[in-house]
């Protein structure tokens, strides 16, 4: 098992004096219960009736447009579409300075390569998805070798999937060293972990889940893979943010969050921007912490702007 942290930082994360195998929910215990499925999706509400609309304005527009992870992770991707796509945000470059360019292009990694040789754009980072991208039902030796390859071919960002079956079978000492044999492979780059929300389903899972990921080193945690199960929701979402700041509390460490999955219109990001404004705060605003993975949102957000 490969331990990333130190004596202080795993006190702060699973308790001083617990033994080894009680560890998780010790981490469980340091972060609050949400009271019911029901509670969140009120609490959630009252948060957008009250500020959504005021955050849909171009100026918010443009900030979210320099946050989004272009995507696309289809099996009839090609080296031309992919070089297409990169083209498009490299034609982009300039034309509003006004609105940041993306913060990233994500594809399998088999294309971590040609997105390295197409990309002119300044500041656009590659992210490839790795680990048995979406279902990580795979070894975990294949899914450290991937995320290996992937960073040697140019990937400055992963995005891998927990292993659900750990996960609801309850075997979190097997998917914590999964995640911390990944993040190894990673180096310097940044991991996104991803839940699968719609999967998990209830609050409760979905609190769990992004502790043991954020534990695990996780740089980002992810709602979903957009592969399967239900995408992104403000709900899964607003669990996430909260997670995250007492996270923050306890750790000393930002970490980030990444919504993806059926997030297409300019009013539907501006939700997840308004939950990530109003329980983290401004300074996580930025792409360093606030990351959306869609493919067709770039296009509506310019049509926005552009009227």
């Amino acid at each position: 098992m490969m331990d990333l942290y130190n004596d202080s930082e795993r006190e702060q994360a699973y308790g001083a004096s617990s033994p080894k195998t009680d560890k998780y929910h010790e981490a469980f215990d340091k972060f609050e219960v949400f009271e019911s499925d029901t509670q969140v999706t009120n609490t959630v509400k009252a948060i957008l009736d009250k500020h959504a609309t005021e955050n849909l304005t171009p100026d918010v527009l443009k900030r979210i447009h320099g946050c989004i992870d272009l995507t696309s992770l289809t099996a009839m991707d090609t080296k031309e579409t992919i070089w297409k796509m990169v083209e498009r945000v490299n034609d982009y470059e300039g034309t509003r300075p006004d609105v940041p360019n993306v913060a990233a292009i994500c594809v399998y990694p088999l294309f971590t390569d040609t997105v390295k040789q197409a990309l002119r754009a300044d500041g656009v980072r590659i992210a490839a998805v790795c680990g048995g991208f979406p279902a990580s039902q795979t070894f975990t030796e294949i899914k450290v070798a991937e995320t290996a390859m992937a960073v040697m071919e140019g990937a400055e960002e992963v995005d891998t999937v927990i292993n659900l079956g750990y996960f609801l079978e309850e075997n979190y000492e097997e998917m914590c060293d999964e995640l911390e044999e990944i993040k190894g492979s990673c180096r310097e780059v940044r991991m996104k972990v991803i839940l699968e929300t719609g999967a998990l389903a209830t609050a409760e899972n979905i609190r769990k889940a992004a502790i043991l990921a954020l534990y695990s080193g996780a740089d980002f945690i992810k709602t979903s893979t957009g592969k399967g199960y239900p995408g992104a929701t403000p709900e899964a979402a607003y669990v996430m943010c909260r997670v995250i700041r007492k996270y923050h509390e306890l750790a000393g460490r930002m970490a980030g969050l990444k919504v993806s999955g059926g997030i297409r219109t300019a009013e539907e990001a501006v939700k997840y921007y308004t939950i990530v404004k109003e329980v983290l705060g401004e300074e996580w605003l930025t792409p360093d912490y606030f990351r959306i993975g869609a493919s067709g949102l770039v296009g509506d957000i310019e049509r926005r702007l552009g009227e």
